[in-house]
């Protein structure tokens, strides 16, 4: 049966059609009658986990609308004060009915009778949240959500003066590929100066983050926020070790490949030393690569790709498009980054991004396509618990996308030589952006095996992580203020904690995915289709299997699937 993008909003069958979220006295009779209503057979039991599916949609949805329109104008007190309202007074209500509830599934007698191969990681789930529930955590958490929007809101505010004209950060980096080596590091000396004006505030949001993680942490048991957090992620296929073990293999396999690309470039520019500035920068009389001119120009390109590629991947974002459920251009007031966030009741989801006219924006547009993508093939899951899929399946779906979407970038280039360019900077980027993958995440798990640090440790730990996977074909000499500030453009460690290394297991399986793409472009698009449209219904093990992947970032993987971008990289 074909995938469709002709997407349906859930049907109500528990709740009122016109039913919205406004507070928890018109909210909380549904879940009171979720939990008192007797189950005394299969069938009963069925109606009270999509009952419960419903419930789960309609809240998540709301919940996610309003981090959408927050982000989308920082700016505006109103909507950020919704977003609070909801994690203060909506969500921390909401976790005692959701650990009652959970119990009433696990403790019913009927349970055991579910198909275990259809209901197996659903249940694991929800045993794993009864473990972790702590009634004290409650208030905790809500804190920390609202403290983790701050990050937003700071970042929204920078901007830099450049020519007479005020840029955002995103903006302003299209600068940074002049063909003026002084205009490049006026700019990037502009930025990394406006970042350090908020040093000091986000470090003291970062200190209140990591104590409030760490108390939650203690609360249930736990000696760290690191092992905490990979049970509540659900990481039951690997460990921290494993994870250390990613660390030493990107610094034996790929960052010598990241000091070759590095060092071609500087050859290329005819640069000796490579700056940090010089690295978007394209040879003299050699433009930039401008493959669109607005969000709505990347939008009709970006469709006109996918359409190539496979017809449905545009009927998706197109759909989207008459949903209004897009907001791509770069401004003012603007959080900063880009994400594509599920909405489990309309199904279709919303891309958020920050479009400044770079290649690098073609490279997040098809990224947050893959992860669209996902949602719709997911959406037609009879429960919202099926939808929830592992993180590394998400990155993976957005990261194939990327690779795939490779060979059909002709909207976007008229000319065979910025294809090739453009191809050459898509899978450098697949490469360089490995060390700080694995930089990011030993930081993180440093930070929390250490939560009584002050900014100063801090600070030197960071230098340690960072300067050990460091390319050494740029020279840094002079900017260590601004290298010692640079994890704190990472909104990751703000926002969401210890999810990053997906990024590093997604990037190798893509690259999985992309060989297969190659030997057989049919067969890899429907092993990835259809373990889309799986969701979280298997394990994650399961789940690469069906697309024709192994669960597998060991050493000697990582150094086979670089050596075949290195090929690729020899060939453009």
């Amino acid at each position: 049966m074909p995938y469709t993008a002709d997407i349906r909003k859930i049907e109500r069958r528990f709740l009122p059609a016109d039913f919205t979220v406004t507070d928890w006295h018109l909210l909380e009779p549904w879940f009171k009658e979720l939990e008192e209503r007797p189950i005394e057979s299969p069938a009963a039991l069925e109606h009270w986990l999509h009952d419960l599916s419903e419930l789960e949609a309609i809240v998540s949805e709301d919940a996610c609308w309003r981090q959408v329109r927050m982000t989308c104008d920082t700016t505006d007190k109103s909507l950020e004060e919704a977003f609070n309202y909801f994690y203060l007074e909506i969500q921390p209500r909401i976790q005692p009915y959701a650990d009652r509830l959970n119990r009433k599934l696990v403790d019913c007698p009927l349970t055991k009778d579910l198909d275990n191969k259809r209901y197996f990681t659903y249940l694991r789930t929800v045993r794993k949240n009864i473990e972790l529930f702590r009634e004290q955590n409650i208030p905790l958490q809500a804190e920390m959500s609202v403290l983790q929007q701050q990050y937003g809101s700071i970042a929204g505010r920078m901007t830099i003066e450049h020519e007479g004209k005020e840029y955002t950060l995103q903006q302003a980096s299209r600068f940074l590929e002049n063909p003026d080596r002084q205009v490049r590091e006026s700019v990037y000396r502009k930025i990394a100066e406006r970042r350090s004006q908020d040093a000091a505030e986000l470090h003291d949001l970062f200190s209140k983050l990591v104590a409030l993680r760490h108390r939650i942490a203690q609360n249930a048991g736990f000696d760290n926020y690191r092992d905490y957090k990979f049970a509540e992620m659900g990481r039951f296929d690997y460990t921290p070790a494993d994870c250390q073990r990613f660390h030493e293999a990107v610094r034996i396999h790929i960052l010598p490949l990241v000091n070759e690309i590095y060092t071609h470039h500087g050859q290329k520019l005819g640069l000796d030393p490579l700056r940090p500035w010089d690295t978007e920068a394209e040879p003299e009389g050699t433009q930039p690569l401008r493959p669109f001119t607005d969000g709505k120009d990347l939008l009709a390109k970006t469709v006109d790709c996918f359409r190539r590629l496979d017809p449905f991947f545009a009927d998706c974002l197109t759909r989207m498009d008459q949903m209004g459920h897009l907001d791509l251009d770069s401004r003012k007031g603007k959080a900063p980054g880009g994400y594509n966030m599920p909405l489990m009741e309309s199904g279709a989801p919303f891309i958020f991004m920050n479009a400044a006219g770079q290649m690098g924006d073609v490279t997040t547009m098809v990224h947050e396509g893959g992860h669209a993508i996902h949602s719709f093939l997911a959406h037609p899951l009879e429960l919202s618990a099926f939808k929830d899929y592992p993180t590394e399946m998400a990155e993976l779906a957005s990261m194939s996308m990327e690779l795939f979407s490779m060979d059909h970038w002709e909207p976007f280039f008229d000319n065979e030589e910025d294809m090739k360019r453009a191809k050459r900077h898509q899978l450098e980027r697949v490469i360089t952006i490995f060390p700080w993958i694995a930089t990011i995440d030993a930081f993180q798990h440093w930070v929390y095996l250490h939560p009584e640090h002050n900014p100063d440790e801090r600070t030197q730990a960071w230098m340690d992580i960072l300067g050990s996977f460091s390319t050494n074909a740029i020279d840094y000499q002079g900017l260590e203020a601004f290298r010692q500030l640079s994890w704190q453009r990472q909104l990751h460690l703000f926002e969401v904690p210890f999810y990053y290394i997906e990024y590093g297991i997604a990037q190798l399986a893509a690259i999985g995915m992309w060989k297969q793409y190659r030997e057989n472009p049919a067969a890899a698009l429907k092993n990835y289709t259809d373990a889309l449209a799986l969701g979280g219904t298997l394990t994650l093990p399961e789940l690469y299997k069906k697309a024709g992947l192994s669960f597998d970032f060991s050493s000697e993987t990582i150094r086979d699937l670089v050596e075949m971008v290195r090929k690729e990289l020899a060939s453009l």
